[in-house]
């Protein structure tokens, strides 16, 4: 027989409180406010259709596919049917003011940053000995090696090593600056010099430039990211007093 262990509210905020949790909790209740307040201003309402659809939507994200796992999912984070179309009126009513604020503001801001948006398909190795990598790099250069046989003899993680080096489509961001502008620079496919980084020495093979492109996926991001970026701003903007004796 398991043991029954009661908590009250007052055990779990204090839990909160010593897991330095609160100050996260109170952005997020504050966040809400915002959106609420704005979304009022703005006149935005939602329909019973749409708060239907993103219900549905959400139950598809947690893979809430029956009843019976819609009843588990939400006993086990302490939530009713009410607070569930709560969630999914609170997501609806975020997308629709960030669409509301900056749908119009999408395309300048991507053209503005279009050279952030272009994606480089790579494969890396990163040794510690630069005469060792400008000697692998010209034996590349003659094809006396191929990227995959220095992959497998000089990568250590497994996973990588067998994927011959493969770092998948990563964008400018995601890249040192001094290698960034290595690879957006070459001509695929390309195995560019050996750089030097704190992390080492970088043979990097560029196999593909991806142009940046305003598609609804981009839309959607861009959007997203400009949001963020305002309600952190608005977040800033107020002083947030909790009835736990702290002030942020």
């Amino acid at each position: 027989m398991s043991k029954l262990i009661k908590l009250s509210s007052a055990d779990i905020i204090y839990h909160l409180k010593l897991s330095c949790q609160i100050p996260t909790i109170l952005e997020a209740i504050a966040t809400s406010r915002i959106i609420t307040e704005f979304a009022t201003q703005a006149g935005i309402e939602i329909s019973i259709e749409e708060l239907q659809q993103a219900a549905d939507s959400m139950r598809f994200t947690y893979q809430l596919l029956k009843a019976e796992d819609t009843w588990n999912w939400l006993n086990k984070h302490y939530l009713s049917l009410d607070d569930f179309e709560d969630m999914a009126k609170t997501n609806l009513l975020s997308a629709k003011l960030a669409n509301h604020l900056f749908a119009d503001k999408v395309e300048p801001f991507f053209y503005a940053h279009q050279i952030d948006y272009a994606g480089a398909v790579t494969y890396e190795v990163i040794l510690d000995d630069e005469d060792l990598a400008l000697e692998l790099f010209y034996a590349l250069k003659e094809g006396e090696i191929s990227f995959q046989e220095i992959a497998r003899q000089y990568i250590q993680t497994p996973e990588i090593r067998r994927a011959g080096g493969y770092q998948g489509i990563r964008y400018r961001r995601d890249f040192r600056p001094e290698i960034a502008a290595a690879v957006f620079a070459a001509t695929p496919p390309q195995i560019l010099k050996p750089i030097i980084t704190p992390k080492g020495v970088h043979i990097i093979a560029v196999e593909e430039i991806i142009s940046a492109e305003l598609d609804e996926q981009r839309r959607t991001q861009i959007t997203r990211d400009l949001f963020t970026m305002w309600i952190e701003e608005q977040i800033n903007h107020v002083e947030i007093v909790a009835e736990l004796g702290v002030s942020v």
